[in-house]
C-alpha cells in the first residue's frame, strides 16, 4: 500500500511570501493514518526521538521508505529549485508537545529543506498549529496556520526569515520531521543530540 499522495503534492502551490513553503492537506489518507498510529511507538516525554530503534512492524516505518524514494525527492527539488542528490537526510519523531515547545525559531543553517507530516486526528486545540510567520518576535504575525491533523504535510526552505512557531499546547501531539542536511557530520551531530535527549527522557521516567 502507498502511503504518499505524490500528485497532491505536485499539484501543491508554493508561496513565496515571506518564504518558500507549501501545505497539502490529506497527504496520507485516513487510512494510512488509522494505520500508523495503531502502530505507533509510545513517547510520553517531550523533545525529538531518533527512527533508529522503530520495529520493523510499525506502519511508519513504510511511511519513512516512501519518503526516501527519488519519487519525492524530484518533486521537492523542482519545486523549491534546489539540488538535493547525495545530500543526507535526518529524520526524527515526536509524541508529546510541551508548553515550553513552539518556540518562534527558523531552523538550523546546516537544514536545507524541512519536511513536516502531522499524524493526528482531527485537532481541535487552539494550540499547536504552526505558523508560518512574518518576523521573529510575534506569533500572531502570520501569513499561514498549519493545523497538525489528518496527515497535512508542510514542506519549507530554511531561510534566515524562515520564522515559525506556534502557541503553547502540552499533551500528545504526533509528526514525523525529516530534514535534507548541508553534510553528513551536521546529520550526526543531531542524531547524536537526539539519541542523548531521549535516552536522558527515558533515565529520568525509570527514577
Amino acid at each position: 500500500m502507498a502511503h504518499l499522495n505524490l500528485d497532491k503534492l505536485r499539484a501543491a502551490k508554493v508561496e513565496t511570501d515571506p518564504y518558500q513553503f507549501t501545505v497539502v492537506p490529506g497527504f496520507l489518507s485516513a487510512e494510512s493514518l488509522r494505520r500508523i498510529n495503531a502502530t505507533y511507538p509510545k513517547i510520553d516525554g517531550g523533545g525529538s526521538f531518533p527512527i533508529d530503534s522503530l520495529d520493523e512492524n510499525m506502519t511508519i516505518k513504510e511511511v519513512i521508505d516512501e519518503l526516501d524514494g527519488p519519487a519525492f525527492e524530484d518533486i521537492i527539488e523542482e519545486k523549491f529549485g534546489v539540488a538535493l542528490d547525495g545530500r543526507p537526510k535526518m529524520y526524527s519523531l515526536r509524541g508529546y508537545t510541551r508548553a515550553k515547545d513552539g518556540q518562534i525559531h527558523t531552523d538550523s543553517k546546516d537544514k536545507i529543506i524541512t519536511v513536516l507530516l502531522y499524524l493526528n486526528e482531527n485537532w481541535h486545540q487552539p494550540g499547536g498549529r504552526l505558523r508560518i510567520l512574518r518576523n521573529g518576535r510575534d506569533v500572531d504575525n502570520y501569513v499561514a496556520e498549519v493545523p497538525p491533523d489528518n496527515g497535512t504535510l508542510l514542506v519549507f526552505k530554511r531561510a534566515d526569515n524562515s520564522w515559525h512557531g506556534h502557541h503553547p499546547f502540552e499533551g500528545p501531539r504526533r509528526s514525523l520531521q525529516m530534514n535534507w542536511m548541508t553534510s553528513e557530520g551536521t546529520k550526526g551531530w543531531h542524531r547524536i543530540r537526539h539519541k542523548i535527549s531521549a535516552a536522558m527522557k527515558k533515565l529520568t521516567k525509570a527514577a
